[in-house]
């Protein structure tokens, strides 16, 4: 009897086994579809992001918007297909992407002189919005140093005050990186662009003021050089 029981607890545990089996392989290839889908997905909200600033910086915003608008589409389909997968939605790659939209979105909104859409309206997590303002203090530089380029300094003082008001944000949210995700370092980040942008501004401002200075002492020294015409 007892070799005929320990026979039947043998075939009970073959069979359990092979239930978990089949049970482990279905989860795990759903997890693995769902995994692969979110990556692609992640990488497609990346590299729009990446093209909606590069047009940004073009000054053709119309051409960002529609680019984000198909990021806000990839970001909501990330959210249906790990709706069920949660342990990967938090793996770190997601929210990767969330920030890079973030930081396109903030960029447009701060060129264009926009309102600046809110965490809960993006449905991304406060720390990649953060991080995502932070990183589009870098490319408010950028956008800086292309206007002073073209000759433009109208709105150049103002972008720089938006940088440093973003900066004064963000260095007051004193956490844990594990809530943060990385701001600390991002704000160390910004406090380098800052600065070197407030120099490049201050000596482009200071040399556009003696340019102009010095041709209006030209055209003064022009006039007065200027032989008189005798009246007849």
């Amino acid at each position: 009897m007892k070799a005929s029981s320990t026979g039947r607890d043998q075939e009970i545990l073959k069979g359990q086994l092979k239930i978990l089996g089949e049970e482990a392989m279905t989860t795990l290839l759903e997890k693995h579809k769902a995994r692969e889908r979110a990556l692609q997905l992640s990488r497609d909200t990346v590299r729009f992001s990446a093209n909606a600033i590069r047009a940004i910086h073009r000054q053709e915003f119309q051409q960002a918007r529609e680019l984000l608008s198909q990021v806000t589409r990839y970001l909501r389909e990330t959210e249906e297909v790990l709706e069920g997968h949660r342990d990967i939605y938090y793996a770190g790659f997601v929210e990767d992407a969330q920030k890079e939209y973030v930081e396109a979105l903030a960029t447009l909104a701060f060129s264009e002189g926009s309102a600046l859409p809110m965490p809960e309206q993006l449905g991304v997590s406060v720390a990649a919005y953060l991080n995502g303002l932070g990183e589009a203090v870098g490319e408010l530089r950028r956008y800086i140093l292309d206007s002073l380029r073209r000759g433009d300094s109208s709105r150049c003082e103002e972008l720089l005050e938006v940088m440093d008001e973003v900066y004064t944000l963000l260095i007051t949210m004193d956490f844990p990186e594990a809530i943060t995700r990385g701001l600390r370092r991002t704000c160390d980040a910004m406090r380098g662009v800052l600065e070197r942008t407030r120099g490049d501004l201050t000596m482009a401002l200071q040399q556009r003021s003696l340019e102009q200075r010095l041709g209006a002492y030209e055209e003064y020294l022009m006039v007065e050089e200027r032989p008189l015409v005798d009246e007849p």
